[in-house]
């Protein structure tokens, strides 16, 4: 039998059979090829695209467009975007800024008073000296710019640069209104001249400790100026409407509460030093 008529019989007997029966094409005795099965033809996974004139093109990600890519976990950050005046409200930097200078300068009033009222290096270096004779000239210096002053307890060591700056030094020194008595050089330092400080009285005290007391008068001072102009700002900023009047009373807060601890640590400071003076 030939191989067409095979096919046509197994053709007609799968169509009396069963309705689920692979048809199976026998080409040679022993060998079976694959069944057939019919399928329903089904559409592309692929969807169709239409054309368009004007293509969208998908730019690559670089460095710029991912940190402007707007995604949940990473949002958007605008770093070049001015304060706004609610967030200015609340920066009490410059007023802390302000209070800190308060500060520092009672720190250096009060130092240069530790070591006796006036009697201290800063008030010697500052004394004027005259050097040279009138026939060939005289030069008014500052005694710092020649000499050096080094507290050694209750005496100053003025050292020299020159053995010709000794005799205006010490006629400097003598003529202050600060009743200090320079001793001559000793032989083993020929350029350096002692100033033993005069014990302190109950009277220099006083002052020193009046001194302290004015000293702090001027920070508490300084810093209520500093809270004046910090205010200010904040008035312009209620006229104005900018601030939420709930927003502009803490700011207020705030700016009260670092005043407070300025006044504070003022009087603290100024506080340890009348000790120590009252002490001497």
């Amino acid at each position: 039998m030939s191989q067409l008529a095979i096919s046509r019989v197994v053709l007609r007997f799968s169509l009396h059979g069963a309705p689920r029966t692979s048809l199976r094409l026998i080409e040679a005795p022993g060998r079976i090829l694959p069944a057939l099965r019919f399928t329903t033809p089904q559409c592309s996974s692929h969807a169709v695209r239409g054309f368009s004139s004007n293509p969208q093109l998908q730019k690559k990600a670089g460095k710029a467009n991912r940190s402007h890519a707007r995604t949940d976990s990473n949002p958007p950050v605008n770093k070049g975007v001015p304060p706004t005046p609610t967030d200015e409200a609340y920066d009490v930097s410059g007023l802390e800024s302000q209070i800190l200078k308060a500060i520092e300068k009672l720190t250096h009033e009060l130092s240069q008073l530790r070591s006796g009222g006036k009697l201290n290096p800063d008030i010697v270096e500052s004394l004027k000296v005259q050097l040279g004779t009138a026939g060939h000239g005289k030069e008014t210096v500052r005694l710092g710019d020649i000499a050096q002053v080094v507290p050694r307890g209750r005496v100053l060591n003025v050292i020299c640069g020159e053995e010709g700056h000794i005799k205006p030094i010490t006629t400097a020194i003598a003529a202050s209104p600060h009743s200090l008595t320079p001793l001559a050089p000793e032989p083993s330092n020929p350029l350096t001249i002692q100033v033993p400080l005069p014990p302190p009285t109950g009277e220099s005290r006083r002052a020193a400790v009046e001194s302290a007391v004015k000293a702090a008068e001027r920070a508490d001072k300084l810093i209520q100026q500093a809270r004046q102009e910090h205010n200010k700002k904040l008035r312009k900023y209620s006229v104005n409407r900018e601030v939420l009047p709930d927003d502009l009373q803490k700011a207020k807060n705030l700016m009260e509460e670092v005043v407070k601890k300025g006044h504070v640590e003022v009087k603290r400071i100024s506080d340890g030093a009348k000790r120590v003076l009252e002490s001497q």
